[in-house]
């Protein structure tokens, strides 16, 4: 039998525990593929799912050695797991993604050599150790820019949007946590994912998604994503290239923003399943996790086929009362309801998230216009945009 493909009957462990790992359990268990999950949090629905749990820091290589012996597979289901974690978990079983994917994108500087490796487009940057440097990338960064981490992952209380130059000087305490990039920001009309499914022999290409994001927490994910067909065979295109430059299986987000004038900018990967993907759900023939479970247990990809336009929207606990009423009354609406909280970005929390078919995504959309819980209709396409950590 062959070693590298996970048949029913073995173990595959997930490392991180957020909602993208609920919906991995289920199609493991649904393959008849036994899982255990590792995260510092028993409180999540991964970890209730699962056949077996550690709880443990991210950090304990003791209970990570024991948790990987335990498997046949492992999988990274978050992207900010640390690179330095799947290292060490490849030591002692089989993870398909590999940890390259996590070390360029986690780390800015190493991400945007990527990008210029491949001459790929991105918006104008500079890397900043100092006050000084930023006084001196100004000038050819322009306002608005905004101030990063050269490391990802670490919130937004540690970025700042510099509009003019008196808000520079905001940046000195800053720079004492260490390095920064400097990054101007792109006056965008839409912000577009393409996601990839990646096999050691071949690649499916979901549609492409257009995300609608308010005080950078995503709010919504359109199926199929309104542009031209030159448009989405750019991005198509450049997330083959990025695809095929990685050392990586499963499935990897590429993030655009597209300009009034039609430029494309490439903004971010993430080199694993994102809450933008759970449209496939019901948009595709696949849903993101199952896609996911193929390319890294060695199974062929699932060509993947539109079925009709979907409209994911996210909700907040605040909004229950709401959703609960179109529970009782939407017949083309499909909810899901997390049995615990997560975070977006700033600590909001998401209960749960609607995919809402329709004939036409503008049908879409007025539905969920009509019923005042979103108020999103009509507004600019995004609305401060998610940073990329």
């Amino acid at each position: 039998m062959d070693n590298s493909i996970l048949n029913p009957g073995d173990t595959l462990g997930i490392i991180g525990s957020s909602t993208n790992g609920a919906g991995l359990v289920i199609a493991a268990r649904n393959a008849g593929i036994n899982v255990g999950v590792y995260g510092d949090n028993e409180n999540t629905e991964t970890m209730e799912l699962a056949d077996f749990r550690v709880v443990g820091a991210l950090n304990d290589q003791h209970r990570l050695q024991g948790f990987a012996e335990r498997c046949d597979m492992v999988t990274y289901e978050s992207e900010t797991v640390d690179a330095t974690v799947i290292n060490f978990l490849a030591a002692h079983t089989k993870v398909p993604q590999g940890a390259e994917a996590l070390e360029i994108t986690q780390d800015r500087s190493l991400e945007r050599a990527f990008f210029s490796q491949l001459n790929l487009n991105v918006a104008p940057s500079a890397t900043i150790v100092s006050l000084d440097d930023v006084y001196q990338a100004i000038g050819s960064i322009g306002y608005p820019s905004i101030l990063k981490p050269i490391q990802k992952g670490l919130g937004q209380n540690r970025q700042l949007e510099i509009k003019t130059q008196s808000d520079i000087v905001k940046a000195a305490d800053l720079l004492d946590w260490g390095t920064y990039l400097l990054e101007s920001l792109i006056p965008y009309e839409k912000e577009l994912s393409v996601f990839v499914a990646k096999s050691a022999t071949s690649t499916e290409f979901f549609p492409t998604v257009e995300n609608r994001y308010r005080q950078h927490q995503l709010l919504a994910s359109i199926v199929p994503a309104q542009v031209d067909q030159a448009v989405n065979d750019e991005m198509k295109r450049i997330t083959k290239q990025i695809s095929d430059n990685l050392s990586y299986t499963g499935i990897l987000e590429v993030a655009f923003f597209l300009t009034k004038s039609g430029n494309l900018y490439v903004k971010r990967i993430v080199p694993t399943m994102h809450a933008a993907g759970y449209v496939f759900e019901r948009a595709t023939n696949i849903s993101m996790a199952e896609q996911h479970l193929r390319a890294i247990a060695g199974l062929p990809l699932m060509p993947v086929k539109q079925l009709m336009p979907v409209v994911a929207v996210y909700f907040t606990p605040a909004q229950e009362s709401g959703i609960r009423t179109q529970w009782q009354i939407k017949t083309n609406w499909f909810f899901n309801f997390y049995h615990h909280t997560r975070l977006q970005a700033d600590h909001v929390p998401v209960a749960g998230h609607v995919l809402v078919e329709a004939a036409s995504v503008k049908e879409a959309l007025d539905q969920i216009d009509d019923t005042n819980i979103w108020h999103f209709n009509g507004a600019p396409a995004t609305d401060e945009s998610a940073a990329d950590d």
